[in-house]
C-alpha cells in the first residue's frame, strides 16, 4: 500500500479528501493529515509518505520554497499542489520543481482521481525500474528543487547575516532537515555552512570598513559576531590582514 498525506488548512478540504477517493482501490491508505505546513513537514518526515496532497497557499509559508524542500529531500514522493489561486506563473514553477498535478480548489472528481492514478502509476514505473536495475538508479528528479534550495539558503543568510544563525535555523526556514541542507552546500558549494556564513559576513564587513565612522567593534556587532576578537580571527583567517589592516588598504 501507498502512504498518503494530506496537508491543508481548510479542515473540510483535509476530510473531503479522505472520504471522496477510493483509495484502497488504488493501493493507497491515508497514513495522516496536518492542518499547518510545520506538522504537516514533521508528518512527512515521520512517515516518509509515497504520495502528498497539499496546500501551498497557507499563512506563515513560502510554497514554493516548502515545495523544493520537499521535492529535494523526497525525490521519489509524488505531490499534488491544492490551491484556491490562479496563478499559471506560479503553477508553472511548481511543476518544474518535479510536483505531479498542480489543482485548483474546488477540484472535480475526475481530476483528483486523474491525479491520483497519475501518481501511482509513477511509482510503479519507479518501483519496476528498481527492480530490473541491479545498481541503485541515479536520478535527476530533484535537481532543480535542490538548486532552488541552495539558492534559498544563500539568499536566506545574504538577508540575515547579522542575526544569530545557526544550520537548524536556516533549515527551518527552508523546510528542510539540517543534515539535508548540511548535505546540500557541501555538494553543490563545495563549502559548510559555518564556512558560507563567515565568508557572507566578512564579504559585508569589507564594505562597512571602508566607511570611517564605524568602530571595527561595530562592524563586529552589525555583522553578528559574539565578540571582536572571533571577527578579527575569522576576518584574518579569509583576508590574511587584520580588520584594522583591511580599513588602511582596502585594496592590498
Amino acid at each position: 500500500m501507498y502512504k498518503v498525506i494530506i496537508v491543508d488548512d481548510e479542515e473540510r478540504i483535509v476530510e473531503g479528501l479522505q472520504k471522496v477517493v477510493d483509495w484502497k482501490n488504488y493501493g493507497c491508505e491515508v497514513v495522516d493529515t496536518a492542518y499547518d505546513a510545520k506538522s504537516g513537514a514533521q508528518r512527512i518526515r515521520c512517515h516518509n509518505p509515497d504520495i502528498l496532497f497539499m496546500d501551498i497557499k497557507m499563512p506563515g509559508i513560502d510554497g514554493l520554497t516548502m515545495l523544493a524542500g520537499l521535492k529535494g529531500e523526497f525525490p521519489n514522493m509524488q505531490i499534488t499542489v491544492l490551491t484556491g489561486h490562479r496563478d499559471f506563473e506560479y503553477a508553472q514553477r511548481a511543476l518544474h520543481i518535479g510536483v505531479t498535478r498542480f489543482l485548483l480548489k474546488p477540484s472535480k472528481m475526475n481530476e483528483l482521481e486523474e491525479a491520483v492514478q497519475t501518481m501511482v502509476e509513477n511509482l510503479n514505473y519507479k518501483h519496476e525500474s528498481v527492480k530490473q536495475t541491479p545498481k541503485e538508479l541515479k536520478t535527476d528528479d530533484s535537481a532543480v528543487a535542490n538548486n532552488f534550495i541552495v539558492r534559498r539558503a544563500v539568499e536566506y543568510i545574504e538577508q540575515h547575516y547579522s542575526e544569530k544563525l545557526t544550520l537548524s535555523s536556516v533549515a527551518d526556514n527552508i523546510y528542510v532537515s539540517q543534515w539535508y541542507l548540511s548535505k546540500l552546500l557541501n555538494g553543490y558549494l563545495g563549502v559548510s555552512f559555518s564556512n558560507l556564513l563567515n565568508q557572507t559576513r566578512i564579504n559585508k564587513a569589507k564594505q562597512m570598513l571602508k566607511d570611517p565612522s564605524l568602530k571595527i567593534h561595530e562592524v563586529s556587532e552589525l555583522l553578528g559576531f559574539n565578540d571582536i576578537t572571533h571577527f578579527s580571527k575569522i576576518f584574518k583567517k579569509l583576508e590574511q590582514v587584520s580588520p584594522n589592516e583591511y580599513r588602511n588598504n582596502p585594496n592590498k
